[in-house]
């Protein structure tokens, strides 16, 4: 059977969620409290609405749905400024390379990302003709680890979730990969991402004959 793959975005492909943790930190500083990296950590594969909820947390702080919206738009329009500046040298190290290899071998590539953003960046850094589905936070209701935006990828893909692999940067997503009955690989450390099937710190460490495989199975 044909295989598919499914990518996130934020840390797999680009590297956005410092812009993410800036835009954060600058709310959280404007709110009156401090917001470090690794709180940022939480944020992870998580939707802006989930984000906000955890930050109020944070800071020991209550607000309006009313508010709340007001917050989040100015959070996303900080972060919008931060991406407008992004181009093809925000690519994570071989990242291209993995993506010619399925091309070449007509391999179905989806986008499953929570980012609201996704395909404005995939075009900012030159990647977007890549990918035959995009499924983000426009697309779907419920956050990782839901499987909802990888069940969706799927489908729009035509392939059943059993023949579809997922690159996820995040533990939501990994979560989400194995609740949809797909094969989870792990961009990131060992220790953290440790659900996943494979793990690899980048996609340098990923060998052509490992991918060549991964598809063919």
């Amino acid at each position: 059977m044909k295989k598919g793959i499914i990518f996130d975005l934020d840390g797999v492909i680009v590297d956005t969620a410092k812009y993410h943790y800036l835009a954060w930190k600058k709310l959280a500083n404007q709110l009156g409290f401090e917001f470090t990296q690794e709180q940022n950590e939480l944020f992870k594969g998580v939707s802006r609405k989930r984000c906000l909820d955890i930050l109020l947390e944070m800071g020991n702080l209550s607000a309006t749905q009313e508010q709340k919206d007001v917050w989040m738009i100015e959070k996303n329009n900080d972060y919008l400024a931060y991406i407008e500046k992004m181009d093809d040298s925000e690519i994570l190290p071989d990242v291209p390379k993995i993506l010619t290899l399925l091309k070449e071998n007509a391999i179905p590539i989806a986008l499953g990302s929570a980012s609201k953003n996704a395909l404005p960046i995939l075009e900012k850094v030159g990647l977007a003709h890549f990918f035959d589905v995009i499924v983000d936070g426009n697309n779907v209701t419920k956050a990782k680890p839901d499987p909802e935006v990888f069940l969706m990828a799927a489908k729009k893909m035509n392939l059943s979730p059993s023949n579809c692999i997922v690159f996820e940067d995040a533990v939501a997503g990994i979560e989400a990969a194995n609740a949809a009955n797909m094969i989870s690989i792990g961009i990131g450390e060992k220790e953290v991402l440790s659900q996943a099937k494979f793990i690899f710190k980048d996609f340098t460490q990923i060998s052509t004959d490992f991918m060549k495989k991964l598809i063919s199975n």
